[in-house]
């Protein structure tokens, strides 16, 4: 009886392994369709960058063809997608890199934008976190809990009186238009609290015996311990940033100022091989601080997600 309750329950098991096995292989071809899919739009971005103007008018050419009036063409014919090129070409980044300096200049503005929204916002979302972290209080509280309210609020609900107050501060039409209202985003603040609440009260109580003040346990313990943190919010801060398109259009008039995001979509129909080229330097940057930082990323957000209080 005995034995035969063991093999009824061995039976039991297999079934389930097995059962667990196709449920595996049913998940990973799912995750590697979707993962094909996800990236179809990189990857052919990527190779029709290496095509000359001639086959890429030969292949999208009437998708922007355009009537006398303006208006669209249709499209009455499958588009050809093309992943590889019939002619390996660098004639597009030629033109882009050398030939074309506006694309580099509003390169070169996403840069300007950005990089200081990142640098000051991590400077001071570190030192409002740890205000918040360790100072105690009912005023705390209400202070945090509007930092809350405002960060799931749309960033289109807040335009508006970005745009009041740049307009009132005199640095409308501005860079700083743009950049004084990211440095203070409150999402990098919640996210870093999160993390600098769950250092144990220990290290902070043996750093005070040892006659540490605010500012050394700041720099000397917190800072090293949220290092992971800080590159997750610099990376997420960065592909927000990277990516606006509506602060630029909303806050800036002057053409020269905007970013490459907007002016991607400026690009004339007719250099649709050089779209190809430019969207494929724009990713670059982004790219690399994904790549280099992916650990960083994982363990940031894998660590603040379960965290209490």
């Amino acid at each position: 009886m005995i034995k035969k309750s063991a093999d009824a329950h061995k039976r039991k098991n297999i079934r389930a392994k097995r059962r667990h096995k196709i449920l595996m292989v049913i998940l990973t071809v799912f995750a590697a369709f979707a993962t094909v899919i996800f990236l179809l739009p990189t990857v052919l971005t990527i190779a029709n960058s290496f095509m000359d103007s001639s086959e890429i008018s030969a292949n999208y050419g009437s998708v922007f063809a355009r009537t006398e009036e303006g208006g669209k063409v249709y499209i009455s014919e499958a588009i050809n997608l093309k992943f590889i090129p019939d002619m390996v070409s660098f004639s597009q980044y030629n033109s882009v890199l050398f030939k074309s300096p506006d694309y580099l200049f509003k390169f070169w503005n996403s840069v300007i934008l950005v990089v200081p929204i990142v640098v000051f916002q991590l400077g001071t979302a570190s030192l409002a976190a740890y205000a918040f972290a360790r100072l105690k209080g009912r005023l705390k509280e209400i202070v945090f809990f509007i930092y809350i309210i405002i960060m799931l609020m749309p960033y289109q609900v807040t335009l508006v009186p970005n745009y009041l107050i740049s307009d009132w501060l005199g640095i409308l039409n501005t860079r700083w238009a743009i950049i004084l209202p990211g440095v203070f985003t409150p999402f990098s603040v919640f996210l870093l609290t999160k993390i600098m609440r769950r250092i144990p009260v220990s290290y902070i109580e043996a750093a005070k015996l040892d006659g540490a003040g605010e500012m050394q346990i700041f720099a000397h313990i917190c800072m090293p311990l949220c290092k992971s943190a800080l590159y997750s919010v610099a990376i997420l801060v960065f592909i927000d940033y990277w990516n606006m398109v509506e602060q630029p259009l909303i806050l800036l008039d002057d053409m020269n100022l905007y970013p490459l995001s907007v002016f991607l979509s400026q690009i004339n129909t007719g250099e649709i091989g050089l779209a190809f080229a430019v969207a494929t330097v724009y990713m670059i940057p982004t790219l690399l601080m994904f790549l280099y930082g992916e650990d960083y990323l994982v363990e940031g957000i894998t660590y603040s997600g379960g965290l209490k209080g």
